[in-house]
């Protein structure tokens, strides 16, 4: 018998919730049933596994994550474009820890086909990345760094990596004006080729 009340958006908004408080790898379907008074079977009428909760988390950040990108970078390009992007990614990564980490799992193309939230992400980078005059396969790298660059900040900050006394957040200040003149001054392709 169904557990009136419990749907898979409910356990969706709860195992994310709990990725939040307690970590990611906290989240197991036994303790996700301890929450709700039920028996573990009672939860596999709406998810079919750990892997299947996770993903929907995944799936319910990046929708999240994007929407409050999207909203930082509507009517900015370049710089200005760029700190909204890097801002948004950080916020939503420091206040949802979680669910953040949820996005980084590794995927099967299977689990994230028609992901709004995924290929949106895609999108914003790539749409803010030809505000610099960039085309492929340079957007790709651009992208790939910006990514490695953004994560590698906030899971550090979040991991407590960053002990000197400087504030972190104006060193995250200075890394995106790094960035900034990097991207204004991206180097021709090693054949020598550039499209800008």
């Amino acid at each position: 018998m169904v557990r009136a009340g419990l749907s898979p958006g409910v356990l969706t908004l709860a195992a994310a919730a709990m990725a939040d408080e307690e970590g990611l790898d906290k989240v197991t379907l036994s303790a996700l049933a301890r929450r709700f008074g039920v028996k573990d079977a009672s939860l596999y009428a709406h998810v079919r596994s750990l892997r299947d909760l996770r993903v929907r988390v995944a799936l319910l950040a990046s929708e999240e994550m994007t929407d409050l990108i999207a909203a930082a970078v509507a009517g900015r390009s370049g710089k200005d474009a760029l700190v909204g992007f890097a801002d948004a990614y950080r916020a939503y990564a420091l206040e949802h820890p979680g669910r953040y980490a949820a996005t980084q799992m590794r995927f099967d193309p299977d689990e994230v086909a028609g992901s709004k939230g995924f290929a949106r992400s895609v999108e914003l980078t790539y749409g803010m990345l030809r505000g610099y005059g960039l085309t492929e396969p340079d957007l790709t790298d651009a992208g790939r760094l910006l990514r490695s660059t953004f994560h590698g900040y906030v899971h550090l900050e979040l991991s407590g990596g960053f002990g000197h006394s400087r504030e972190v957040r104006d060193s995250w200040a200075r890394s995106l004006d790094a960035l900034h003149v990097l991207l204004e001054n991206w180097p021709p392709r090693p054949d020598g080729s550039t499209d800008r």
